[in-house]
Parts: structure tokens; C-alpha cells; sequence
């Protein structure tokens, strides 16, 4: 594990940025760990809490996830509440954008949120949650730094440095509460997996692995910003969970090939 976190050290610190690494072998419960407590601007890694948190809710009894919800595109800033909407051309999922003054099933919604990164899905979802219950929620699951305290787009918000955000760690913790089946209830944990599993983005951990390699995960990205975190599904039936974060790059796609390259190393520590 010493040598396998030297090679993964020299192979990030060919990039210019900062990047944090979070290992954890299920089975085994080996760690490799690397920045593990940097704070990082959370991007769309936060989707993933609020989905967890969407599904306790509906444990709760609040709500059902196959309950209808109205699509529209106004929030208020944390700020002021001020309003402000989310430009179709900015989001990864425009498709949305078109069926305003529709309604969708909150289960639409929060696949759209996951498998496409969709800002506008994510903004209703979180304004039926409240960001609050989200963090007090990875509170409670043992995630000490993690914070959801907004949704996304609030410029207000941004420029006054009120952020969400995220640890490897943190991550890390989340995301073996679901693939234990501890996310919640086992039911619903399956659920999240099964949602996760269908992630359209696979730029960075599923990049270099074989196809019969099963990855659920959920990644994020603004300028110089590149993560991805999830678990990793081996076809003999091991599991383990993966969070590459970084921040600063100064060359994003060579960033993002150097996260893809580390996610192999791991894929290969794990089948020697």
C-alpha cells in the first residue's frame, strides 16, 4: 500500500494543482488516503448527499419519491433572497429546460440530478429538501466537513464565498454508508446504486477500467475543478470506493487524464 501511494503521489505530482485521494477496500477495509481533509469546492460531488437525503426523507414519510413536483426555474439566493434562475445553455442537461410548467416525478428529477449533473433538477429538488436537513444529515452519518448549504447557481452566494463543500473523506464515508446498504434502509441504498450506476459522465475513475467493471458514481466540475467518487463494482463480486478531488489544475484534460490513471493503479492493486 506505501509503494502503491508513492507511485499514485508521483503520478498527481506531474500536475500543476492539488488533489486529494481516498481509497477504501470494502472487504478488506485497506485505505489509501491522500488530502483526505483538504476542503474542496463540492460542485456536483453534493448531488449525491442530496439524493441520500431525498430518500430519508421519503423513509420519513414526508413525501414519496414517484410523488409529482411542478418544473419551474426561480430560487432565492441564500444571500438575500434575491431571485435568480439557471441558464439552459449553462446546465448538462437542457432537456429539463423545455418542460417548464410541467410536472416530473421527484424519482425523474433526482436521476436527472445524478446521471446528467442537471442544475435545474438539483434546485427543485434541494428547495423541497432544505440544504440544512442535508448537512445535518451527513452529520449524523459521521461526515464532519462535508457542507450543503445552497443550490447551485447562486452567483450572490459564490461571490461572498458561501460554497458548498466537499472532503475525499467525507465522500468516502458516504459512499460506503451505500454500498453497505446503510444509506437509509438496504432498500434504498440499492436504489441509489441503481441510479448511480447509470452515470452519463466517465471521464475519470471508469476511464481506463475493463467494461465488465461496474462503476456508480457521481462526478463535478467548475473551472479548474475536476471530481468523481463512487464505488467500484469488480465482476468477482469485491467492492471498493474511490473519490478523486482536485482543485487549481492549470491544465484540466491532463487533470483529469492523471484521476483516470490513479483509478487504474487502484483497479490493479485490487486484482494482483
Amino acid at each position: 500500500m506505501n509503494s502503491l501511494k508513492e507511485q499514485i503521489t508521483t503520478e498527481l505530482s506531474k500536475q500543476k494543482g492539488t488533489f486529494a485521494v481516498a481509497f477504501k477496500d470494502l472487504k478488506t477495509g485497506e485505505e489509501l488516503l491522500i488530502n483526505e481533509h483538504t476542503s474542496f469546492h463540492a460542485a456536483s460531488t453534493m448531488k449525491t448527499p442530496v439524493l441520500l437525503e431525498a430518500y430519508k426523507q421519503a423513509a420519513e414519510g414526508k413525501f414519496s419519491i414517484t410523488d409529482s413536483i411542478l418544473v419551474k426555474n426561480e430560487f432565492k439566493s441564500i444571500v438575500d433572497g434575491s431571485l435568480y434562475s439557471i441558464a439552459a445553455e449553462d446546465d448538462s442537461d437542457q432537456e429539463l429546460h423545455r418542460l417548464l410548467g410541467q410536472k416530473r416525478t421527484l424519482y425523474d428529477l433526482l436521476y436527472r440530478m445524478i446521471i446528467q449533473s442537471s442544475n435545474l433538477a438539483t434546485n427543485i429538488v434541494i428547495e423541497k429538501l432544505d440544504a440544512k436537513n442535508v448537512t445535518q444529515t451527513m452529520r449524523s452519518l459521521g461526515m464532519k466537513d462535508m457542507q450543503v448549504l445552497r443550490g447551485v447557481e447562486d452567483t450572490k452566494a459564490y461571490r461572498q464565498g458561501l460554497n458548498n463543500t466537499a472532503t475525499a473523506y467525507d465522500l468516502m464515508v458516504l459512499f460506503q454508508h451505500i454500498a453497505q446498504g446503510k444509506a437509509v434502509s438496504k432498500k434504498a441504498s440499492q436504489e441509489m446504486v441503481k441510479i448511480l450506476l447509470d452515470q452519463k459522465f466517465k471521464d475519470i475513475i471508469p476511464s481506463k477500467l475493463p467494461t465488465d467493471v461496474k462503476v456508480a458514481h457521481k462526478t463535478g466540475w467548475i473551472t479548474g475543478v475536476r471530481h468523481d467518487s463512487g464505488i467500484v463494482f469488480l465482476p468477482d463480486g469485491r467492492q471498493y470506493v474511490l473519490v478523486l478531488l482536485s482543485k487549481e489544475l492549470q491544465d484540466e484534460p491532463a487533470g483529469i487524464a492523471a484521476m483516470a490513471t490513479v483509478s487504474e493503479m487502484i483497479y490493479k492493486h485490487m486484482m494482483r
